[in-house]
């Protein structure tokens, strides 16, 4: 160590923390208070204490995204769960029941065909007053707009063409929508009993495969339970199951002589 570099009294020695401003003890011949250790508070030596503001923590949360709604649209009719909490025409002052009515009858037979009695119960739903109701029903009438025969005599082509339904189930269908039965019975007698019959020949070779390998019996018994909840009448279901049985080569003694 050079002389320059020894420390004067008071001073500190280089590594030495037991004298200098940071003492706990005053040095040798210094004021007193000058070389007290200072209270150290905070970042800094000098003044008060400032800490920094602690750092906010992140937030891991998951974003609050909706999930789209892909569900299809809703094309049923008014009188559905989901729309009957529409406000009904006695709810609206201002709506003429006409117009309402009017409007209800077209969006219906837009989407399908409807017999009068369809239309006349969802206006009655809606609380359209009796005598709109029965005002605009009877002008669409006039019109062809609303034809119970037209209706029923294409229900029975199609639904016998594409489900080969009889002529009693079809009958039990028109009823249930509103056609009365004169109707009915002029729509139902447009099928010939041939016709029914050639029909009901083609469903029982179309499910026979499925069956082989059964008992006859049993064969029977699933495919005349088939031709009956289609509507067919039980002699005419068993005669025919039994003439495709036999033409596949099933022995007449082994089949039943009557309906089982």
């Amino acid at each position: 160590m050079r002389r320059d570099e020894i420390p004067r009294p008071g001073e500190p020695r280089p590594g030495d923390w037991t004298s200098g401003p940071w003492s706990p003890v005053e040095p040798h011949g210094a004021e007193p208070g000058r070389g007290r250790r200072r209270e150290r508070s905070g970042w800094f030596p000098d003044g008060p204490a400032e800490y920094p503001p602690p750092a906010e923590e992140p937030d891991f949360r998951e974003p609050d995204f909706r999930e789209p709604d892909f569900r299809e649209p809703d094309f049923r009719e008014p009188d559905s769960r989901k729309q009957a909490s529409r406000k009904r025409v006695s709810e609206e002052p201002d709506a003429d029941p006409e117009s309402v009515a009017r409007a209800i009858c077209l969006r219906l037979l837009t989407m399908a065909p409807r017999t009068r009695a369809q239309l006349a119960d969802a206006l009655r739903r809606r609380a359209v007053p009796e005598w709109a109701a029965e005002s605009v029903l009877e002008r669409f009438s006039e019109v062809g707009l609303i034809d119970d025969e037209a209706f029923a005599a294409a229900w029975v082509s199609s639904r016998h063409a594409g489900r080969g339904l009889a002529r009693r189930a079809l009958a039990q269908e028109l009823r249930h929508r509103g056609v009365d039965e004169e109707t009915v019975k002029e729509a139902v007698d447009q099928l010939d009993p041939e016709q029914e019959a050639e029909t009901a020949r083609a469903l029982v070779r179309r499910k026979l495969a499925t069956t082989r390998g059964a008992d006859p019996q049993a064969r029977i018994r699933r495919l005349a339970g088939m031709l009956a909840r289609k509507g067919y009448s039980p002699g005419l279901a068993f005669r025919i199951v039994r003439e495709a049985l036999e033409a596949e080569g099933v022995e007449p003694e082994d089949l039943p002589d009557g309906p089982i």
